[in-house]
C-alpha cells in the first residue's frame, strides 16, 4: 500500500479506505529519526495482530502534537471533526462522566489517530458491542524502585506457574517500558467488577507464593524492592497500554507480545518499529490461538479468600468509597486508635 503524494498532504490506502496523513516527514521519535509516516508503515506491517488484539474496542489516545519527547495530552473524547466513517462509542469514567470514544474498528481508525500524532493506544477490557462484559484479566507487572528487569521476569513467570496450575492460558508482553503485562482471554461473562476481584485475588496468592519478589500491597510504602502486581488495572474504566503499540519513547519501543520462551532473553528496550514487523512477519503473532476461557478458577480463590475474612483491597482515589473497601489512607497516615483508659496523652 504505497501512499500517493499531495503536497504536505499523503494518501494512505488502508481498510478500503483512502485516509489522510498531514506532515508525514515529520519526525516523532528523535533517536531514530522515525516519522509520522513512518509510524503508519509500521501499524500498517502488524495490522493483522493489531487488530486481534485491539479491534472493535473504545481507545483512550495519547497525543504528542511535537513527537515523542514534546508535553502531551489524552484525549477520551472523540474530536467533533471527525470523518462520517469514523466508528466511536460511550464510555464512562469512575464518576459517571461520559464521553464519545473512538473504536479501534479497523487499521483506517488507527491510522486516523496517527495523523493526530496519536503515540500509544490505552484500550479498555471490552468490545464496544458489548460493554458489560470485561473478557480479559490483565496482570500487570509494575516494577518498584529498586528492583531489576530479571526480577519482572521471574514474576512473569510465577503468574504463569500459578495459572497453569489453574488450567489458564495466558500471554505475556512487554510494556515498550519497564514491565510486563500477562494477558488472560475471558468468555464474556464476567463484568469490570469480578474481573478485579479475581486480580485481587491473584495478587495476594502470588505474593503468599512469593513475598520476597511480588507484593499485593497498593501503598507505595509497604511495597519494597519487589514487583507489584496492580489488581486495579482491571478496575472498571479503566484501560491499560495496547500490545503492537508504540510507545511515546525516542526509540520508538513495542509494547510487544511474546513467547513465553521468549521472555528470559529479551530486552524490551530492543523491540522497536524498526524490528517489530520482522519478527511478526518471520514468526507470526505469538498470542494467536489462544482462546476465551472461564474467569471461575481465579474467582474461587476470591470467595477462599473472602471467608477467610479478608477485606476488599483499596481502590483508586478517582472511584467513589466501594463496598468493603479498607479505609483509603496509607498506613503511615492512618489515625492510631486512643490508648483505652487512663487521661490524656502528651
Amino acid at each position: 500500500m504505497s501512499p500517493g503524494a499531495a503536497g504536505d498532504t499523503v494518501e494512505v490506502e488502508v481498510a478500503g479506505r483512502s485516509v489522510s496523513v498531514s506532515h508525514p516527514d515529520k519526525v516523532l521519535f528523535s533517536e531514530r529519526g522515525a516519522t509520522k509516516l513512518d509510524l503508519v508503515r509500521y501499524y500498517q506491517a502488524v495490522e493483522v495482530p493489531l487488530m486481534r488484539a485491539m479491534g472493535g474496542r473504545p481507545v483512550l489516545l495519547q497525543r504528542f502534537p511535537n513527537g515523542a519527547t514534546g508535553p502531551s495530552f489524552f484525549q477520551k473524547r472523540a474530536p467533533q471533526k471527525r470523518p462520517a466513517w469514523l466508528r466511536t462509542t460511550v464510555v464512562s469514567t469512575p464518576n459517571g462522566t461520559q464521553s464519545e470514544a473512538l473504536v479501534a474498528a479497523d487499521l483506517a481508525h488507527v491510522v486516523w489517530a496517527v495523523n493526530l500524532a496519536c503515540l500509544g493506544f490505552h484500550v479498555w477490557p471490552y468490545r464496544a458491542d458489548d460493554p458489560r462484559h470485561a473478557d480479559q484479566l490483565r496482570v500487570d507487572l509494575d516494577p518498584s524502585p529498586g528492583t531489576t528487569f530479571e526480577m519482572v521476569r521471574e514474576a512473569a513467570s510465577e503468574t504463569r506457574a500459578l495459572l497453569d496450575e489453574l488450567g489458564m492460558s495466558c500471554a505475556p508482553k512487554t510494556t515498550g517500558n519497564r514491565g510486563v503485562h500477562v494477558f488472560v482471554p475471558l468468555e464474556q461473562r464476567w463484568d469490570a467488577l469480578e474481573v478485579r476481584a479475581a486480580a485481587v485475588a491473584l495478587a495476594r496468592e502470588l505474593e503468599r507464593r512469593r513475598p520476597e519478589l511480588i507484593t499485593a500491597a497498593w501503598w507505595k510504602e509497604e511495597r519494597g524492592a519487589r514487583i507489584f502486581v496492580d489488581f486495579n488495572q482491571n478496575a472498571p474504566h479503566k484501560t491499560i497500554f495496547g500490545a503492537w503499540s508504540v510507545r511515546a519513547r525516542p526509540g520508538a519501543q513495542v509494547s510487544t507480545p511474546l513467547r513465553w520462551d521468549e521472555l528470559a532473553g529479551i530486552d524490551p528496550d530492543d523491540l522497536t518499529i524498526a524490528n517489530v514487523p520482522e519478527r511478526y512477519s518471520t514468526a507470526g503473532d505469538p498470542w494467536e490461538g489462544i482462546g476465551p476461557q472461564s474467569l471461575e478458577p481465579v474467582l474461587a480463590l476470591h470467595r477462599r479468600d473472602m471467608r477467610s475474612g479478608l477485606a476488599d483491597a483499596p481502590w483508586p482515589p478517582v472511584y467513589p468509597k466501594m463496598p468493603g473497601e479498607p479505609p483509603r489512607v496509607a498506613p503511615s497516615r492512618a489515625r492510631k486508635p486512643r490508648p483505652q483508659g487512663g487521661g490524656p496523652t502528651s
